[in-house]
């Protein structure tokens, strides 16, 4: 028993050792990886976090006016409201610190009520306002008439809260009503319904076009000789290499009335008058699948480079049309690189700003303009980052079904 128990201890004390040598390895590995871990938490999913919360986060009337909140907490919201609310909106105004938080709490109201930003600023530059409520509420009064309506101070009502969803339901075009009832927005103003669709159909036609192109021209390539393809391969990812803008004002030089393209087909007479392909969808659609065309390249062509050409000529040889050999047995195994591929250039269509600012119309803007729009004109960040979680959310819905449908084929395959 004694050499038994002596026999096994030199095994036991290896796979010790081999298991701390194990657990060293991962830890090292760990620590190579840790830089770009950190990199990606503080460039990705910070920035990320950090627009989800704007997205639903209210602060400039709960900072600026809690007492007029507070005041407002059991008004029915219909009638005009009790003299205290008036005087405890004098007292918040006056306690603001600086006259860009009055500014701040303006343009939120005005985004709820046209005009609330007038009412506002006007208070605030007469302070100080001086007497009893009942006082207050007739200086206010007779400084402006529309402080009798109660719109303006359903607006602060609804908006007392420190969170809300109103971003987030701005963007699907429905509103909370005065009640806080969650309601659709009047036909007039439901505009990010059609700015959604249109975002969606323009990156599918560029998809489509990209897909319609590159496939022959990614299996020419993985057909051609490697030094052949290899060049080849340069050209096209010649884009990679040149800014958009660049590559945008070619297109503007190129697509103009003037411009190389119609002044080719007018000298071919093939037109006797220039073509409309700047300003409009046209323009901005020929000029997105050009510069998105290497992203479905690049994985078509790495796909069909690894499909051994044996497998056509061998249904060939068994009787089948060299037409429905590559369609039932070549095409299937690509479908991996056309998936990635439609994938990458829809997604990366969605969120496309520069290309339609510059070459499309009124009617060519995308989801990702207004977003733009909202961040340096508008200076609403709640509504920007609620249009940019619903492109994030559609983006990971995308993902989604793409997981979902690869993970399909495999089992079927």
């Amino acid at each position: 028993m004694q050499a038994s128990a002596a026999q096994l201890q030199p095994t036991q004390d290896l796979r010790k050792a081999l298991s701390r040598a194990e657990e060293r390895r991962k830890w090292r590995a760990f620590s190579l990886t840790l830089p770009l871990l950190v990199f990606l938490l503080l460039t990705l999913l910070v920035p990320i976090a950090a627009l989800l919360m704007r997205a639903v986060e209210n602060p400039e009337v709960a900072k600026a006016l809690p007492t007029t909140v507070a005041a407002l907490a059991n008004w029915d919201r219909k009638s005009q409201p009790q003299a205290t609310a008036y005087a405890a909106l004098v007292q918040d105004l006056s306690h603001l610190p600086d006259t860009s938080d009055a500014g701040a709490l303006a343009r939120r109201l005005n985004s709820e009520v046209p005009g609330a930003r007038s009412l506002i600023m006007g208070v605030y530059r007469a302070l100080p306002i001086e007497g009893d409520p009942d006082a207050v509420r007739q200086q206010l009064l007779d400084k402006d008439e529309r402080w009798a309506e109660p719109a303006f101070w359903q607006a602060i009502a609804k908006n007392g809260s420190r969170w809300t969803p109103d971003y987030l339901l701005a963007s699907v075009d429905l509103r909370r009503d005065a009640t806080g009832h969650v309601e659709r927005m009047p036909e007039d103003q439901r505009v990010y319904g059609n700015i959604l669709v249109r975002t969606f159909y323009v990156s599918f036609v560029v998809t489509l076009l990209c897909l319609l192109l590159a496939y022959p021209l990614s299996y020419w390539l993985s057909t051609m000789p490697e030094r052949k393809a290899n060049l080849l391969m340069i050209l096209v990812l010649v884009p990679f290499w040149t800014s958009i803008l660049v590559r945008v004002a070619a297109w503007i030089v190129l697509l103009q009335s003037e411009g190389l393209i119609n002044s080719g087909l007018m000298e071919l007479g093939i037109i006797s008058k220039p073509l409309e392909l700047l300003f409009n969808r046209t323009g901005v659609i020929i000029s997105m699948v050009h510069i998105l065309m290497p992203f479905m390249i690049l994985p078509l062509y790495s796909v069909m480079k690894s499909v051994p050409p044996t497998y056509v000529r061998a249904a060939v040889s068994l009787g089948s049309s060299p037409l429905a050999a590559f369609v039932r047995v070549y095409m299937p195994q690509t479908f991996p690189g056309v998936g990635a591929g439609a994938l990458l250039v829809f997604i990366l269509s969605i969120g496309y700003y520069i290309t339609p600012a510059l070459l499309g119309g009124a009617d060519d803007q995308m989801l990702s303009y207004y977003i733009a729009r909202y961040t340096n004109v508008e200076i609403n960040w709640g509504m920007a980052c609620a249009l940019g979680a619903l492109l994030l959310a559609a983006t990971m819905v995308l993902y989604g079904l793409y997981r979902r449908i690869g993970k399909a084929d495999l089992a079927l395959a």
